[in-house]
């Protein structure tokens, strides 16, 4: 196992901003998804269907070195990004909105640790993973406490290729592949997808709308080891950005753990003023 970690950050050094790879893939199904509206975690609120003591809330997040976020708003009545019956799988990398909030998406699963699970219930910041079977098929009982909590489940290939290299039937193998991978084991289809390194074409996008594809999701920016890469020239959080992030340890985030990278992001989050908010809310 160790070897195919090693394997793993490997591959994740070449691909620089995108990931993907791991084992064999059991037999138990885990824990259903929850739905894509209303019973998943919201920033500051923590998981299941109370929120948590001010006092509780706040205890949580000094465990973590950090301070509670805001309540996101709620969730519009009518979803900003809708796939019409019959058309294109819309690309985003942003949500329409005036709202300063943001959306958390990590990306792969090759890293596993149980202390993100602990971190992710104690906060309840909402977050959306697009997981690789290549990466997680050795332990998908990992995710399944991460997707009991309400965090999103979405797609991300089978084996991590570049798709734009590949037919659009090759595509299509590996978007329905997955998506049938992922909803045999969690009990629910995921309806968004990320191509592997940002990378498609508008064969993606046809072999996404026969795997049952609502949006093909990108991001505007990505969490490094200790700062934030922006896509735009002003180096700021807009409302409504998508933000992606990785399933890294030690071995690719020079010693530092997956909590502390993603503490690190929350408070990259925070001091720009905003909170995050559920992505399924919004597309």
């Amino acid at each position: 196992m160790k070897k195919k970690i090693a394997l793993w950050a490997a591959l994740t050094a070449v691909a620089l901003l995108v990931t993907g790879c791991a084992a064999e893939e059991p037999d138990a199904p885990a824990p259903r998804a929850p739905s894509a509206r209303g019973d998943g975690p919201s920033a500051g609120t923590g998981a299941g269907d109370k929120a948590p003591d001010a006092p509780d809330r706040a205890a949580a997040y000094r465990k973590w070195g950090l301070k509670p976020f805001a309540a996101p708003p709620a969730p519009p009545a009518t979803k900003p990004v809708v796939r019409p019956p019959g058309g294109p799988v819309p690309v985003i990398s942003d949500i329409p909105t005036t709202e300063k909030i943001v959306f958390i998406t990590i990306d792969d699963g090759a890293e596993k640790d149980p202390e993100f699970v602990t971190m992710m219930k104690d906060l309840g910041v909402p977050v959306t993973m697009f997981l690789t079977d290549a990466a997680i098929r050795g332990d998908y009982a990992y995710f399944a406490p991460l997707v009991a909590q309400g965090h999103g489940l979405a797609n991300h290939t089978l084996t991590h290729p570049n798709l734009r290299t590949l037919s659009q039937d090759a595509q299509r193998r590996e978007i329905c592949g997955q998506r049938t991978k992922l909803a045999k084991r969690f009990g629910t289809a995921p309806r968004l997808f990320r191509p592997p390194y940002g990378n498609w074409n508008e064969a993606t996008r046809a072999a996404a709308a026969e795997c049952g594809v609502d949006a093909i999701v990108l991001w505007r920016e990505s969490m490094q080891i200790k700062n934030m890469q922006y896509q735009r020239g002003d180096r700021k959080l807009h409302p409504g950005d998508i933000i992606l992030a990785h399933f890294r340890g030690p071995a690719e985030l020079k010693g530092r753990t997956m909590t502390e990278m993603t503490a690190t992001m929350l408070r990259r989050i925070q001091e720009q003023g905003f909170t995050v908010a559920r992505l399924e809310d919004y597309v």
